[in-house]
């Protein structure tokens, strides 16, 4: 196991990326660093030897109070306590902005630390726009808005406990939620609403790859797409993500050009550093668009 980790300060971030196969032994997992904790997020299961390989690499990091690992194998991925203190973060902060994480409740802990570069991308361009946040979960993209001066912001996630953690999170930051929406809406029976709300001069769509009875990325990611030339101004922007494993850029771009060709692709987002890949069609895609025709 070829182990090593960048350095580390009190911001979140994903240090190991082994489920890109570009770190020799660490295939079946990540590694998230939430100050003060490493949390060891396993894919199938780990020997007794390579927790102790991990456990001896990580507790060596001066910051490093505990380390957790958690089994994405087994049902309800379960989170268990593995070396040194026992205390969870509730929050952690990521360049700067401050997020609410749950340890151990839930699959996902409340942010993607693999989205930082598209939550920077956003706070840099937002002054003064106003967004539309789909799949929103915890509002993470909203609160990069916000900070970076957006007029407004409105959020559509199915899961209204998310949209509370994520009005928390903008008042965690001392931001204005009054301009923002929380909407716990099925996105399919929505389309009138979000049209009268719009329109928007950025879209951020962040869709899970495959949610049972209610999301299945083949089928419903065009039907979103489709729908985008309606809700975006003239040279509006669409974020289009996509963390698929089977699926590569060239479903993106070819949704595009079947549902809504009056969307141009601008530019692909870089991946945080540590968040190496093989092929560029791995892992998570981050595509920007351009609405060309009002």
């Amino acid at each position: 196991m070829n182990i090593t980790l960048p350095s580390l300060d009190q911001q979140a971030r994903r240090v190991v990326h082994g489920r890109g196969h570009c770190v020799e032994g660490a295939e079946s997992f990540n590694i998230e660093w939430l100050p003060p904790i490493m949390l060891i997020v396993a894919y199938s299961p780990l020997t007794e030897d390579q927790l102790g390989a991990l456990v001896e690499v990580l507790s060596a990091e001066p910051l490093v109070e505990g380390i957790y690992l958690q089994e994405r194998d087994q049902p309800k991925a379960p989170v268990r306590h593995i070396w040194g203190d026992e205390q969870c973060p509730s929050e952690i902060q990521e360049h700067g902005l401050r997020y609410h994480v749950d340890i151990g409740t839930h699959q996902n802990f409340g942010l993607f630390l693999d989205m930082a570069n598209g939550r920077d991308w956003v706070r840099e361009r937002a002054q003064g726009k106003h967004l539309l946040n789909l799949f929103s979960y915890t509002c993470g993209f909203a609160v990069a808005a916000m900070a970076g001066g957006a007029a407004s912001v409105v959020n559509l996630d199915m899961s209204k406990s998310a949209l509370s953690t994520g009005r928390a999170n903008l008042r965690l930051n001392g931001l204005d939620d009054k301009r923002a929406r929380f909407l716990g809406h099925d996105l399919f029976k929505s389309w009138g609403k979000l049209r009268k709300l719009g329109p928007y001069d950025v879209v951020i769509a962040d869709p899970p790859s495959m949610q049972k009875g209610s999301f299945l990325v083949e089928k419903d990611y065009p039907r979103i797409i489709r729908q985008l030339p309606t809700l975006l101004k003239k040279e509006g922007v669409a974020v289009l993500c996509l963390n698929a494993p089977w699926l590569g850029r060239q479903f993106i771009l070819d949704a595009v050009a079947e549902e809504a060709p009056q969307l141009v692709h601008v530019e692909t987002l870089d991946r945080p550093e540590v968040i190496q890949e093989k092929s560029p069609d791995d892992g998570l895609k981050v595509m920007i668009f351009i609405h060309k025709e009002g």
